[in-house]
């Protein structure tokens, strides 16, 4: 198994072990054996459980990234492409609270000792991937300042994923109203 294979399935485990017991809870031996690896073995790839956190969420930033950037480089009117680069972040959120309702807010929490930075780096991608993707359509719009209201919008209907589905329709109605706003200034 190549060295990519196996932290990908370290890394895989740790999710799997966060989400049924939560960050705090999970012990490198949990992680070793949902792996089924050895605990040395595991620690070959990864420092300790903080490290395996910090680089499980640096995939599953850099995945959502990815997701936004397809959706701002895909065809279609502004509005559709915002919505989608959104539904992408949203998407980490509602991915999260489904496969852990429990520890949804622990692994969410953006104030984490562990992966603020990763966290704060993956806002500022997001905002300038936005706001790109507004001026270009909006020249004289304010874009970063449209950005971060959309933004700080996607982070509101984070804070309620009781009803999974209605944060995505929200959104869509939201971006809509943003976008025929610009188009009226």
């Amino acid at each position: 198994m190549l060295e990519d294979e196996r932290l990908k399935l370290i890394l895989d485990a740790a999710y799997s072990c966060f989400t049924r017991h939560g960050v705090r809870r999970t012990t490198m031996d949990d992680i070793a054996r949902e792996a089924g690896m050895s605990r040395p073995g595991v620690y070959q790839y990864v420092r300790n459980k903080e490290d395996a956190f910090r680089r499980l969420a640096a995939r599953l930033l850099a995945d959502a990234l990815a997701g936004a950037h397809g959706a701002i480089e895909a065809q279609g009117d502004l509005r559709t492409r915002l919505t989608g680069a959104l539904e992408a972040k949203l998407g980490l959120a509602v991915r999260l609270w489904r496969d852990s309702p429990a520890h949804a807010a622990e692994l969410l929490g953006v104030d984490t000792r562990i992966s603020a930075e990763q966290v704060e780096a993956y806002n500022t991608a997001m905002r300038d991937l936005i706001a790109a993707a507004v001026a270009a359509d909006h020249p004289d719009a304010d874009a970063t300042e449209v950005a971060e209201l959309l933004l700080a919008f996607t982070r509101g209907l984070e804070a309620d994923l009781s009803d999974t589905d209605a944060p995505a329709r929200r959104l869509r109605h939201g971006v809509a109203l943003i976008v025929a706003g610009l188009d009226r200034t």
